[in-house]
């Protein structure tokens, strides 16, 4: 809830591995995709900045959210204000109708190995990863824009992230001229993970600007040195005073739970033109040492509404700097009480499951063409994608793919430039170009990112 009102000014993070890359016989990371992958070389990553993944996909984000505002129209002096400014005309334009969601990943390979031995192909990889996903209703945008109805049937609201470092060792070898399997054994140290659910969320009208919030809301958060701050909080002379969640703390950082993952996958190659390959990945989950528990005892409560905090206002601040003001008015409508630690908890990470083919031009050799299927599962935060790439290399140093998806929330393209001599590999891509991106290089629609690398060949 607060990455959508508060943080859409400053989230700068799905892609986790590069999608389109899956086209390119010369792109060494694709045993990420699907383990049973070999490339030709052995080769190392330069450190931290051998493979680096950072992306979101949506159906709503930064444009919806963030909006000029009216109040400063001249040009050379314009700010920023939200969707809630009472000033702005139709502030639900660009909302999904039904669920609005962003899911974003970051990777970042700290180190990653391949080499061919024990008859086959190895990999060794170091990551960090950090996933955060969202998913709203349209009727909470609307009574947060509007609240002019006596009654807002709101639904459900989810909020996640999660946050691990990976240590995976793969090997893939063929097991006859035309099958090729590959596996992958991770070790998880998890780091942060964050759950919040609001069920069966109503808002009735009681009086002006009192809203009666009926849900069903609980947060969980397993961090090392996480605790949640409480302040006292009344709504009326009659109703005894509670502690009430108002802000988080976090007294360091660290190592919070540990767990383990697999990888699968098989090639088969159907003649010298035609080959097709499946994997499954993430399989697996991550036990946590702690879980900091909050909910909302009293499942009906007084709440008055939110509120744009630069509408009224004649200051020049930026509305990143109000976002400790829009946070406040999110922790109110939540309502949540400090339960404490509960103990350990288990979550999985998210398995993704992939199918796909590709085939070789017999008249043109040095084209290939290919579909991928990639489905993500991960409970309300689950998505599906297909795309279709084509891949050419007109020189042995040099191989550049195009790619078309289509997903549960876009249509995109998708680029890839491969530079590949007998040392070094370097590269650079995109799962979806972005078109227009904020001052701060945020993509508008929430579609956007990059991959890039380097690394040795030997």
């Amino acid at each position: 809830m607060a990455v959508v009102f508060a943080a859409s000014a400053s989230l700068t993070s799905v892609a986790q591995d590069l999608r389109t890359g899956f086209f390119s016989d010369y792109f060494l990371y694709r045993h990420d995709i699907n383990p049973a992958f070999a490339n030709d070389s052995s080769y190392f990553s330069i450190p931290v900045v051998g493979n680096i993944n950072v992306g979101m996909m949506g159906n709503f984000g930064y444009e919806e959210v963030v909006r000029n505002n009216p109040l400063y129209p001249n040009r050379s002096n314009k700010k920023m204000t939200s969707f809630m400014n009472p000033y702005i005309d139709n502030p639900l334009k660009g909302f999904a109708s039904g669920d609005n969601k962003i899911n974003g990943e970051v990777k970042t390979t700290i180190m990653s190995v391949g080499f061919k031995k024990w008859s086959g192909y190895n990999t060794v990889e170091l990551n960090v990863r950090a996933n955060a996903d969202l998913r709203v209703p349209y009727r909470l945008f609307q009574f947060a824009a509007e609240a002019s109805n006596e009654r807002y049937d709101i639904g459900d609201i989810n909020a996640a992230a999660q946050a691990f470092t990976e240590l995976s060792f793969g090997h893939s070898r063929q097991i006859d001229r035309k099958l090729r399997v590959g596996a992958k054994l991770k070790l998880l140290v998890g780091l942060a993970d964050i759950d919040l659910k609001m069920k069966n969320v109503v808002a009735d009208l009681k009086e002006a600007n009192q809203w009666s919030i009926n849900a069903d809301a609980e947060s969980h958060v397993s961090m090392k040195g996480f605790k949640y701050l409480s302040k006292k909080k009344t709504y009326n002379a009659s109703e005894a005073s509670y502690d009430h969640i108002n802000d988080v703390d976090v007294d360091g950082f660290g190592i919070s739970g540990f767990g383990a993952a697999i990888d699968a996958g098989a090639i088969y190659k159907v003649n010298d033109d035609f080959t097709v390959n499946a994997s499954i990945r993430d399989l697996g989950a991550i036990v946590w040492s702690s879980d900091y528990r909050a909910t909302n005892d009293a499942k009906s409560f007084i709440f008055d509404g939110f509120h744009d905090v630069s509408a009224n206002s004649s200051s020049p601040d930026k509305l990143d700097n109000k976002a400790d003001k829009y946070t406040d008015q999110l922790l109110d409508f939540a309502n949540l009480r400090d339960k404490g630690d509960k103990g350990t908890r288990v979550t999985g990470i998210g398995a993704v499951v992939s199918a796909g083919c590709e085939y070789v031009i017999p008249t043109f050799r040095m084209l290939k063409v290919g579909l991928l299927g990639t489905a993500r599962i991960n409970g309300p935060f689950t998505w599906a994608e297909a795309r279709l790439g084509g891949n050419i290399s007109p020189v042995s140093w040099f191989d550049g793919t195009a790619s078309l998806s289509v997903n549960n929330y876009s249509a995109s393209i998708g680029l890839l430039a491969n530079f590949h001599t007998r040392h070094v590999n370097f590269f650079v891509g995109f799962d979806s170009l972005t078109k227009k991106v904020s001052k701060e290089f945020i993509p508008l629609n929430s579609n956007g990112g990059v991959s890039l690398g380097f690394n040795v060949m030997m």
